[in-house]
């Protein structure tokens, strides 16, 4: 088989974390509603209905260009998209095809091995969404709660070429836009969505080959999959003579496979034109700075701090996974960053990382920095054993308060009074059943005492410190 290159672009619809839609005052959250229970006149496309220009969902739009690194327009406008589809009342979508409120920017994408890719953006866009349609054998049923949604659509260059750099990028991609506050970013409920285009080519190749878009995606793990099951179907098309055909695919998750849905129509297809019911958004230098100004932290500035810990990669990438618990790390890093490392090792060993596709990504509560620096100075004191640190944690997510009350609740305080592990200690030693281990340890086999130190947390009910109850064999056996 020929050495063919894979070529990557991925355009991507964020959901406005609005309360209402993009042009009607219609609820934004349709999450276990009725269908078309959330829709207005306006929604529906009836005559003489105008819109109205949500101005939050611009504020949104500003804030995702600063997660983007990208530059805003001081004057953009809205267009009509025509096409007929049950979904679509107005028989248009209104979007911005000529001059989007977001210019180009960039995304620096972390990989699994260390390295990132960058991924320049052409632009980002305004648009409503469409609604829903779910086909049966004989019928098709529509559901309008969608039909108004505002998004942004992020349109990125082709500067992915594999599978890992796609998945890379949209899950940072995610990241960026929760984190700026732009979307609640639930995946399952479809807040981002992402079209995966890709063709393959020889490398010494002077144009891309024929395209396939892969449409709505909502899972990274899904995008990846695609990517490689294109590349495999479209390589093998071409080695047996044959040609690609540019087409709009579907995903089928439980096959993991892709399949056809209709041939990709051209822009000129659509008949954009200038909406001329909407005026322009104009904005100013100082107005959009102070929106941007609103935006916390980003992935890449709670990166730079956690640096100085010597986390694994994964720890990172799962404390990333929830903006709280990032904030939390971070808020001990600066307290008292000798104990940041060890909480974050506790949330990386109970949470998940975003590129696991966890869909829920906040947690119900923000635990107290306070808590956790407690029970990390128990911790680094013995007087608690890192297994019960554990224990105690998972206390606190549960909602718990006061480590110290729950150790003591739960008994698993470390005993660290000399005088009383002594006691136990020779106690063990004088055991008829230690006796063997006595005499290894002193034939040199130092192993053994694993045995003496077991019996020593047994009679203590596992609330001696195990560290002084070893300290305290040797020193007897010397």
């Amino acid at each position: 088989m020929s050495d063919w290159k894979m070529t990557i672009g991925i355009e991507c619809h964020v959901q406005l974390a609005t309360r209402s839609k993009l042009f009607s005052p219609a609820d934004n959250d349709a999450r276990g509603r009725e269908p078309n229970d959330v829709v207005h006149p306006i929604d529906y496309g009836l005559p003489g209905m105008l819109p109205v220009l949500n101005r939050q969902a611009v504020d949104l739009a500003i804030k995702a260009a600063k997660a983007l690194d990208a530059e805003v327009a001081e004057i953009s406008r809205f267009d009509r998209k025509h096409y007929f589809y049950p979904d679509l009342p107005m028989g248009y979508q209104i979007t911005q095809m000529y001059q989007p409120t977001i210019g180009s920017g960039h995304v620096e994408a972390p990989l699994p091995d260390g390295s990132s890719v960058q991924v320049r953006i052409h632009h980002a866009h305004i648009e409503s969404d469409a609604g829903k349609l779910t086909h049966f054998a004989d019928h098709t049923l529509v559901d309008l709660n969608r039909a108004g949604t505002p998004l942004i659509e992020i349109v990125s260059e082709a500067d992915m070429h594999s599978p890992a750099e796609a998945r890379a990028y949209c899950t940072e991609l995610y990241r960026l836009m929760t984190y700026a506050g732009v979307t609640h970013g639930d995946l399952y409920h479809g807040n981002m969505r992402f079209d995966v285009n890709i063709s393959v080519a020889l490398p010494e190749a002077t144009e891309l080959g024929k395209r396939a878009e892969v449409k709505n995606l909502n899972s990274f793990r899904s995008v990846e999959k695609a990517a490689e099951y294109e590349f495999k179907r479209q390589t093998e098309l071409l080695e047996q003579g044959g040609a690609v055909v540019q087409e709009t695919r579907g995903w089928d998750d439980a096959k993991q496979k892709t399949f056809s849905q209709r041939s990709k129509e051209d822009a000129q297809d659509y008949r954009y034109m200038p909406d001329p019911d909407i005026p322009p958004i104009v904005l100013t230098h100082e107005e959009i700075e102070r929106i941007q100004s609103e935006v916390g932290m980003l992935p890449q500035d709670f990166r730079a701090s956690f640096a100085a810990l010597n986390l694994d990669a994964s720890v990172i990438n799962t404390l990333l996974a929830d903006k709280t618990h990032a904030e939390t790390v971070y808020a001990i890093q600066s307290a008292a960053p000798e104990h940041a490392g060890r909480v974050a090792n506790w949330f990386a060993s109970v949470f998940k990382s975003a590129d696991e596709d966890q869909v829920e990504h906040e947690t119900e509560r923000t635990l107290s920095v306070d808590d956790l620096l407690a029970l990390s100075r128990m911790t680094a004191d013995a007087k608690v054993s890192s297994t019960s640190a554990k224990e105690i944690f998972l206390a606190l997510v549960a909602g718990g308060t006061d480590p110290e009350a729950i150790a003591a609740d739960r008994k698993l305080l470390q005993v660290s009074d000399e005088s009383a592990i002594a006691a136990i200690v020779d106690e063990v030693l004088a055991d008829e059943a230690s006796a063997k281990s006595v005499a290894d340890i002193k034939a040199g086999n130092e192993k053994a005492i694993g045995y003496l130190v077991g019996q020593v947390m047994k009679r203590s009910q596992g609330q001696a410190n195990p560290g002084l109850a070893q300290k305290l064999i040797k020193e007897r056996l010397n």
